[in-house]
C-alpha cells in the first residue's frame, strides 16, 4: 500500500511511528504537509498539487491535522476522500471532535455520560449559567482550546462569575462544565482503533493542578478499564465519528463521564505507559479497510 501520512512535521514522535509502522509492514509511506498542499476542482475531478507535482496512487491517508489549523487540514483530508482515498480518520469526524459544544451535543444525543455543560450567547444573567452548571467550583473551557489551555477551574460563586463576566466581555466562545471533585485531578485516555480499544492510560495532574494533560507536566500510568468504561469509549467515538480516537474520561460517582473525544491523538504517551504497538494497531486497520475496498 501506498500511504500518506499528513503531518506538518516528520520528526515528530506519532509521525516517527506511523512512518516506521508502515514500513515494517511493507508499505511505503511519504509524509505530507497538509498546509502545502494546493487543491484543485474541476470537471475532470478532484486532484492535489504538492510542491511539484500531483499526488496520485495512494491507497490509505493517516490525518495528524493541528487544532490551529483545522479548516484547511480537514479540506485536504476531504479531498483525499474525494480521489476515493480510505481516510483512517474522516474530515466529518474532525470536524465534530475540534468544535467542543458540538461534540457535546452529539454525546448528549447518543446518551453518553459528560459533566453536566451550559453554553449561551453572552448570557448577562451569569450566575444562573453558573447554577445550571451545578454551582461553584465550575470548570470555564474556551471552545477552541486544545491540551489544556483556555481552561480556568473558578473555586467559588464571585471568581466563576468574574471570569465569566471577563471572558463575555472578550466576546471569547465557553463552555461552563460542572466540577468532578472525586476525579482528583486525573483522567483516562482510552485509545479508539476501529472500535476497539487499543491502550489506556490514567494521567494524574501534579500537585496543585486540576488539568491532567501531559504537555501540562502531568504523570501516566497504565490502568485496566471496567468494562463500563470500555464500552463508554468506544461509543463515545463512535458518535463522533472516529475510527481513530483518543477518548478522555473522568471516574465519577455516576460512572465515566467523557471529557472529549479527541482526532489526533498523539502517540507518544499512550505507547511509552502501555509499552503497545499502537501504530501498529492503526496500519493493520487501514489494512482491513483498504483490503474490502478493493
Amino acid at each position: 500500500m501506498k500511504i500518506a501520512i499528513l503531518s506538518r512535521n516528520p520528526n515528530l514522535y506519532s509521525t516517527r511511528r506511523l512512518v516506521e509502522a508502515a514500513e515494517t509492514r511493507g508499505h511505503e509511506a511519504y509524509v505530507i504537509d497538509h498546509l502545502k498542499c494546493n487543491i484543485e476542482l474541476e470537471r475532470k475531478g478532484p486532484s492535489i498539487f504538492y510542491q511539484d507535482h500531483y499526488l496520485s496512487g495512494f491507497d490509505a491517508v493517516i490525518p495528524r491535522i493541528g487544532a490551529s489549523v483545522t479548516f484547511y487540514g480537514t479540506a485536504v483530508v476531504r479531498q483525499f476522500e474525494m480521489m476515493d482515498v480510505f481516510s483512517a480518520v474522516g474530515s466529518r469526524g474532525i470536524v465534530h471532535s475540534r468544535d467542543k459544544l458540538r461534540s457535546s451535543q452529539v454525546l448528549s444525543k447518543a446518551g453518553i455520560g459528560q459533566p453536566k455543560t451550559v453554553f449561551t450567547n453572552y448570557s448577562k444573567n451569569v450566575q444562573q449559567v453558573i447554577k445550571s452548571a451545578g454551582g461553584a467550583p465550575v470548570i470555564l473551557k474556551l471552545l477552541e482550546g486544545t491540551q489544556g489551555l483556555g481552561v480556568v477551574l473558578a473555586e467559588n460563586e464571585t471568581a466563576a462569575e468574574s471570569v465569566l463576566e471577563a471572558f463575555n466581555g472578550l466576546k471569547a466562545r465557553v463552555i461552563v462544565q460542572e466540577f468532578i471533585k472525586e476525579a482528583k485531578g486525573a483522567d483516562i485516555r482510552a485509545f479508539i482503533v476501529d472500535g476497539e480499544v487499543v491502550g489506556a492510560m490514567k494521567r494524574q495532574g501534579k500537585e496543585g493542578e486540576f488539568r491532567s494533560n501531559l504537555h501540562r507536566g502531568g504523570s501516566s500510568s497504565n490502568i485496566d478499564l471496567t468494562d463500563e468504561e470500555i464500552e463508554v469509549a468506544i461509543r463515545a467515538a463512535k458518535a463522533v465519528g472516529l475510527g481513530i480516537a483518543g477518548v478522555d474520561m473522568l471516574q465519577s460517582e455516576r460512572g465515566p463521564l467523557v471529557l472529549e473525544v479527541n482526532s489526533s491523538p498523539g502517540l507518544e504517551g499512550i505507547e511509552r505507559t502501555t509499552h503497545s504497538d499502537i501504530a501498529g494497531k492503526i496500519i493493520e486497520y487501514i489494512e482491513r479497510n483498504v483490503k474490502n475496498k478493493q
